[in-house]
């Protein structure tokens, strides 16, 4: 079973790798990713080995806590409260940080201070009020040194570890200087005194701790904003329904709505879930779940989706499906997997993570013990150590990855892409060469009426004779012809002696005269010659077409021609494709004569055509032997072997049925550009995945020999350890922000179009 835990205490790729490792040593478990931006573990696990309270305590035992994550507690309210406890932290903070920072630098800056403070008398109580005002800051930042020292003992140290022990290090080398200087005041000696007075390290702790929780909260109020796309989807369904039983109308708690139900839904209301109409018609705005913006015509029989809004009439359904069944917890579920799945770029970063504390603890020590050695001051080596400590906390690089993630898959759900996993988005940016289903993704997939070529009679009158004669016909191609009668308004006429023609056509007699319809063959059959409109149906059968040929007794009358559609937007996709320098090929079970029109209409690189669904999954790894880095667009249903063995399958138009298991992304509107969409994200996330990791890694690779004094013997270059807290914060601020900036991405296409 899957199962989702919140953990408390993760402030690094080393806690995020440090948990991960543990749980998934033990037996039981398939597979548990952590998520550091959401504070989440997802465990695949045997139920009947585990238990979620053994993983609780796995948990506890490397140094954290955790509960099982209930989807009716907000998602975003422990992110609020955690909010609300930073922003208090900061302001205690700074009230006590500003007035120490004066009183410590005041000296050195010729800034009024009391003349007590600077007299021999007054350096212990100097020393000691430096002391008072860093005590509050140490007690609200306390969980620094409780995380940090706890993972330490239990050899998992973290970023809190290097807090802990760099700021713990000033904090206890300025309580040993405030006993030095009442011994010094006891015994009169005055050198004693004036040398710790300046060699207080409170002002330092205090400002480590205040700058880095200040880069915190900037950090975590930035985190909220890319789970905005999963707040607005949970906001979209209504809390309540109005349901009808024994023959009442109640209103009650969205969770207690049936399956089977019969809702009620009045004009302007949120539709609760998803069903079929029983009673009623109206339109139904869709655009929050499907994108598209144009209201939907509901009648009888036909499906709504929930969390929809319905427009103008009243509505009567039966409720089909409940709870995580509907398409938008479908939706939600998929957003919320694909933000805590892991790419592999990721698992590297947590692997480095996951050594590079205590690598960074051991070079501190080296420094600060090399610095002694080579006669350097203890307070220098003791500087030495607290910056380098400082500088290197990963927080940056173990926020790289999923910031970019989760702010590209929210991204993607509001355009209706919904990206199923982490490893899908890294995969589908090196894609070269796309796979295309002719049928319902460059087609709409449903026949229709496209030229109607009559030979003296009027077109609806060839029009009447065509629907009513295909109107006792199961042929795919009589509801096109229905349909567009339907269209015309046209009333149909009672047929007699109707007649199938397998593989030919039919006959019929339509007020005592007999009619035939089919192909040229029949007709001739029957001596009927269509010479005079034989170019006429070449050319409709060139252009992939498939003309019907009608005639009265002897005399032919007409042609009505039929295709599956191309759809509007195909073209541009095809285009848009090209121009991101990836192949395009068509795989199709039309015929061949069809598939050429249709290739030349689009620009289509190759064409493969007559090939059965079973066979579309060979020709992908026929592509994939050739180097190709493939990804496969289809329906996701007779195109599952092909999606599956695609290095990216993409399922589109799924609207209602989300939850295609053989696809890496589903698009929920039955457009081919957001496949082009999908392609371009997926580019535009890598890019700022890479951008992100450099930074993380570039501050620590700069920082570190700095903050280690290798540059003091040459130029005198060696870092403060306020300046070291300071930025390490901003490199965590930096590598957020510029993943927030995935939430203005925008199609290519979608640019253009703005613009014109």
């Amino acid at each position: 079973m899957q199962k989702k835990f919140l953990v408390e205490g993760m402030t690094c790729s080393g806690c995020s790798a440090n948990v991960e490792r543990a749980i998934n040593r033990l037996d039981g478990v398939k597979e548990a990713n952590v998520n550091l931006l959401s504070k989440t573990l997802f465990v695949d696990f045997d139920d009947n080995v585990l238990s979620d309270l053994d993983i609780i305590s796995t948990v506890e035992k490397v140094g954290y806590k955790a509960k099982s994550f209930e989807r009716e507690e907000k998602a975003e309210s422990g992110l609020d409260s955690e909010l609300k406890n930073m922003k208090k932290r900061v302001i205690v903070s700074f009230i006590f940080m500003i007035p120490l920072m004066y009183l410590s630098m005041a000296h050195m800056l010729n800034m009024p201070i009391p003349s007590y403070f600077k007299s021999y008398r007054g350096a212990l109580a100097f020393s000691f009020l430096q002391f008072l005002l860093t005590l509050p800051i140490v007690i609200v930042n306390r969980n620094y040194y409780i995380t940090g020292f706890k993972t330490l003992i239990k050899r998992h140290p973290n970023m809190d570890s290097l807090i802990a022990i760099g700021s713990g290090a000033g904090l206890l080398y300025g309580i040993f200087a405030i006993f030095m200087i009442a011994d010094g005041l006891a015994s009169q000696d005055a050198s004693v005194v004036e040398k710790y007075s300046m060699e207080l390290y409170f002002e330092s702790a205090a400002m480590i701790l205040t700058l880095i929780t200040l880069g915190k909260y900037l950090e975590t109020k930035s985190k909220g904003k890319t789970s905005e796309a999963i707040s607005k989807l949970l906001d979209l369904a209504p809390k309540t329904a109005t349901v009808e039983r024994a023959g009442q109308e109640i209103v009650i708690p969205l969770e207690e709505v049936r399956k089977g139900d019969i809702v009620i839904v009045k004009p302007g209301q949120s539709i609760p879930v998803d069903g079929v109409v029983v009673e009623g018609m109206s339109s139904v705005d869709e655009s929050a779940i499907t994108g598209e913006s144009i209201p939907v015509e509901k009648s009888k029989g036909m499906t709504v989706i929930g969390a929809t809004i319905n427009k103008n009439g009243f509505l009567k359904f039966k409720a089909q499906k409940v709870g995580n069944d509907t398409t938008l917890s479908k939706i939600i579920k998929l957003v919320e997997e694909a933000g805590s799945s892991k790419a592999p770029i990721a698992r590297l970063a947590d692997k480095i993570g996951y050594v590079f504390v205590p690598v960074v603890i051991t070079i501190a020590l080296i420094s600060a013990i090399v610095w002694l050695a080579t006669g350097a001051s203890f307070t220098f080596s003791l500087s030495i150590l607290i910056s380098v400590l400082v500088i290197s906390c990963p927080c940056a690089l173990g926020l790289a990855t999923p910031v970019a993630i989760m702010a590209a898959t929210g991204k993607g759900a509001g355009y209706g892409i919904l990206i199923k996993s982490a490893e899908a988005l890294q995969t589908a940016y090196k894609i070269d060469t796309v796979a295309l289903d002719k049928t319902g993704t460059i087609t709409e997939g449903k026949p229709k009426v496209t030229d109607i070529i009559t030979n003296g009679i009027p077109d609806d009158e060839l029009l009447t004779i065509a629907a009513s004669m295909e109107k006792p016909s199961e042929h795919p191609l009589a509801e096109a012809i229905l349909e567009k009668a339907k269209e015309n308004n046209l009333k149909l006429r009672d047929v007699a002696n109707f007649e199938s023609i397998p593989g030919k056509g039919l006959q019929a007699v339509l007020d005592d005269n007999k009619y035939i319809a089919g192909n040229p063959a029949l007709l001739q059959e029957r001596g009927v010659d269509i010479g005079i409109l034989q170019e006429e149906y070449d050319r409709l059968a060139l252009e992939g077409k498939t003309p019907l040929c009608f005639a009265k007794e002897k005399e032919f009358i007409g042609i009505i021609a039929v295709m599956d559609t191309i759809k509007p937007t195909s073209y541009d996709a095809i285009q848009r494709f090209k121009a991101l320098s990836i192949d395009v090929v068509m795989l199709t079970g039309d015929n061949k004569r069809t598939a050429e029109a249709v290739k030349n209409k689009l620009g289509i690189d190759r064409v493969v055509a007559e090939v059965m669904p079973q066979d579309k999954e060979k020709e992908i790894r026929k592509l994939q032997q050739e180097g190709k880095k493939v990804a496969m667009v289809g329906d996701g249903i007779n195109d599952a072997p092909a999606l599956i063995r695609a290095d990216v399958g993409i399922a589109i138009g799924a609207g209602t049925d989300i939850a295609i298991e053989s696809a890496d992304f589903v698009l929920i509107k039955n457009d081919l550009l957001d496949a082009v969409t999908a392609l371009q994200l997926s580019k535009s996330a890598f890019k700022n995945i890479k951008q992100n990791l450099f930074w993380a890694f570039f501050y620590n690779i700069l920082g570190i020999p700095i903050a280690a004094g290798v540059f003091y013997p040459f130029f005198g270059l060696t870092l403060d350890p306020m300046f070291a807290a300071a930025a390490m914060s901003l490199s965590s601020i930096f590598v957020v922000s510029n993943a927030l900036r995935l939430r203005y991405f925008r199609p290519i296409h979608k640019e253009k179009r703005r613009k014109k």
